[in-house]
């Protein structure tokens, strides 16, 4: 079992940082933003569907066909903080390395965008002193990766319940028994 998670894990922390960098180094250059936050997420919903390989497999190659949601959400949570932690290391070598002015890049552009919606100036102001506020607090390597954290850790969390919810199945001796 505990193969099946690391590969699983692995696989899908490949699956997403592949992506982040690809997609980061498109978006940097040039210097657009539009669609990036969706594809980014369907992308972390492709890797994580690799939690429904992982506790299927369990079930029904190793538990025979038995797998209790607390065990089935338990892989999923390995798988998924095994692919965050990829992500997030990930992302704090691109960032820091390769596109340390993304934060200033990224914010000139959502300015630009309330500018154009029509923002107040007052409206501006409160913006732009936010964006100083979370610029200084992104330079800190630990700030910075909470915050990328919180971007992944959700999505494998709603899809390791989904997992657990969908492939739990109690044995016969149990109340109900839940198939697919």
């Amino acid at each position: 079992m505990k193969r099946n998670i690391i590969i699983c894990g692995l696989i899908a922390g490949l699956i997403v940082t592949a992506f982040m960098v690809a997609a980061m180094a498109k978006i940097y250059n040039l210097n657009n933003y539009e669609g990036s936050m969706l594809l980014g997420y369907t992308t972390m919903v492709v890797a994580f569907s690799l939690i429904f390989v992982s506790v299927k497999n369990y079930r029904d190659k190793h538990n025979n066909g038995v797998v209790m949601f607390g065990k089935a959400f338990g892989i999923g949570l390995m798988i998924t903080l095994i692919a965050s932690t990829m992500y997030v290391l990930v992302w704090l070598i691109d960032y820091y390395y390769f596109i340390p002015d993304f934060y200033e890049k990224y914010s000139a552009h959502e300015l630009a965008k309330m500018k154009a919606a029509g923002a107040s100036a007052a409206q501006l102001k409160a913006e732009i002193a936010q964006i100083q506020q979370y610029s200084k607090m992104y330079k800190n390597p630990f700030f910075n990766a909470l915050v990328t954290y919180t971007e992944i850790l959700p999505v494998g969390l709603i899809v390791s319940v989904l997992a657990a919810v969908i492939l739990r199945r109690k044995s016969a001796a149990g109340k109900v028994v839940l198939t697919h």
